[in-house]
């Protein structure tokens, strides 16, 4: 277990109005509404059998961590920790070595890490936070009753509105801490589902949040049984009746059949949207990728839209669709959707199949990950799981490894020469600076199959300028020469433009 309290000098404590308040006087400094959120990771390992061996190793590692602790300089701004020495993270001090079950301890470190990047994105302060590492979840609170007590503990100290965790709550174990805990308990997919009910804009996304909370909170209304039953009014209907808790549940089932239509309709006027575009034919390439990989930033590189960049975690909720010329003079549909994250709940899958229906009439999937960060190859495992439920893995993909401006250039040199040697379809670009964009459109030319590239030689009459009009905007030009009243035309174009032109094709090389 590991416990940080960030001091950072007097926290405004909220209060119900809204309004921060300064330290025990109640002075109003006048700041908006900020929740303090004690942090709560859990990371649970496997024991392996040789206790005796995990016993002699835990205490010599305690004595090697305190003898570095007693030695090692504080700095003033060093965050509190707990003052008991900790094992290392791969050991428990009673019970032997740690194997780890789902992730390492440094995937535990780094999953709080992000987490602490959802809360931030969330709009809450973080007031403390608390990593506990364990062999098996508690089935009434995942955590124990012991280290509920501990939380209660620091939640009061540090004045918490609510307590969060990097872990999936079931409806007892919510229930249960709600009750012992002196703040609201929110898991990881209720906090998930808050940040999108904040960004959703567009009446779909608000359709599709809603959705996915009523779905989350139905199996975890709690009631109080007959104290709150409804009596009938006549003969036969006296008796405990219907409670409160079936009544609430009848009513949100009710709502989430009727949000379910209105997708449905949502849906369908999507699907007439794209029976228009399809009468032209024009290939759409959709953006996924991991949340705040910089698919925004990449989408108005390549569009020169105004798509709003953050580097807040889901800052783009609503699927965006821009056109674009490739070298090839071929246009396609640029489409920005939401970004995925790890453990992403099944309801938002499931809520928001009419927004992630744009990923899966995609032609060709741009993976969009962040070449800087640490962890990248566990985010590329976690898009392709999502991408899996949503049956497109099979589709072609261009994986375009972003920010690298951040490396530097040995880590670039690295980052290429893996590339070379994978072999796989991988750009490496940077939508902040501009850097590997004639690349990238290079490879989306490659990617497209339904209108492939073909060679063709063309002669036009000189008088039929429409024609010579659309052989300039829509194909590549590699030689023109004059015979006359006709024009000779060496080109590479789509092959549904050229098909439309042929008439005008050499009849020696469309069959050579």
């Amino acid at each position: 277990m590991e416990v940080e309290q960030r001091r950072r000098g007097p926290h405004p404590r909220v209060f119900a109005d809204g309004v921060g308040r300064n330290g025990l006087n109640g002075v109003s400094t006048g700041l908006p509404r900020l929740e303090r959120a004690l942090l709560v990771g859990v990371d649970f390992a496997v024991r392996t059998p040789n206790r005796r061996a995990g016993q002699v190793g835990a205490r010599a590692a305690v004595r090697a961590n305190a003898a570095l602790r007693a030695n090692a300089p504080q700095r003033a701004d060093a965050p509190q920790r707990a003052d008991d020495p900790e094992p290392p993270n791969n050991v428990d001090a009673e019970r032997g070595p740690l194997r780890a079950a789902q992730s390492t301890a440094l995937g535990a470190v780094e999953s709080l890490a992000e987490f602490r990047e959802l809360v931030s994105s969330a709009g809450a302060e973080i007031a403390a936070e608390v990593l506990q590492r364990r062999s098996r979840p508690d089935p009434a609170t995942l955590i124990g009753a012991g280290k509920v007590e501990e939380i209660a503990g620091i939640a009061a100290s540090n004045h918490a509105d609510l307590v969060l965790f990097d872990h999936d709550l079931s409806p007892t174990q919510l229930r249960n801490l709600d009750e012992a805990l002196p703040c609201r308990v929110l898991d990881r997919t209720q906090l998930i589902l808050d940040i999108f009910a904040r960004r959703a804009r567009t009446r779909e996304g608000q359709l599709q949040v809603e959705l996915a909370q009523l779905e989350y909170m139905l199996p975890r209304l709690t009631g109080r049984g007959k104290a709150m039953s409804q009596l009938g009014g006549g003969i036969g209907t006296r008796g405990p009746g219907e409670t409160q808790l079936e009544t609430d549940r009848r009513r949100i089932q009710r709502r989430i059949d009727h949000l379910k239509v209105e997708l449905d309709s949502v849906r369908r006027v999507r699907r007439q949207q794209r029976q228009r575009r399809e009468a032209v034919p024009v290939p759409t390439v959709a953006l996924v990728g991991y949340t705040n990989a910089g698919k925004s930033t990449l989408f108005n590189r390549l569009t020169g839209g105004r798509v709003l960049e953050s580097s807040r975690m889901f800052a783009t909720l609503d699927p965006k669709l821009r056109a674009i010329e490739l070298p090839s003079r071929r246009k396609v549909l640029i489409s920005d959707t939401v970004g995925f994250i790890r453990d992403l709940p099944h309801t938002l899958v499931t809520s928001f199949r009419a927004t992630l229906e744009e990923v899966e009439q995609a032609e060709v999937l741009l993976h969009v990950r962040d070449a800087a960060s640490t962890y990248g190859e566990e985010q590329k495992a976690q898009v392709e799981k999502v991408l899996a439920e949503l049956n497109v893995l099979s589709k072609p993909r261009v994986e375009v490894l972003n920010k690298v401006d951040l490396m530097d250039q040995p880590q670039r040199e690295g980052l290429a020469s893996r590339t070379r040697a994978e072999g796989a379809p991988e750009v490496m670009v940077s939508a902040q600076t501009g850097e590997g964009m004639d690349a990238l459109l290079g490879a989306i030319d490659e990617a497209l199959f339904s209108d492939p590239l073909i060679e063709a030689e063309l002669r036009v009459p000189q008088h039929e300028g429409g024609v010579l009009a659309a052989i300039e905007d829509g194909m590549v030009v590699h030689n023109r020469s004059y015979e006359g009243n006709l024009v000779h035309l060496s080109v590479t174009g789509p092959a549904s433009l050229v098909g439309r032109l042929r008439t005008y094709r050499l009849r020696d090389r469309d069959h050579g």
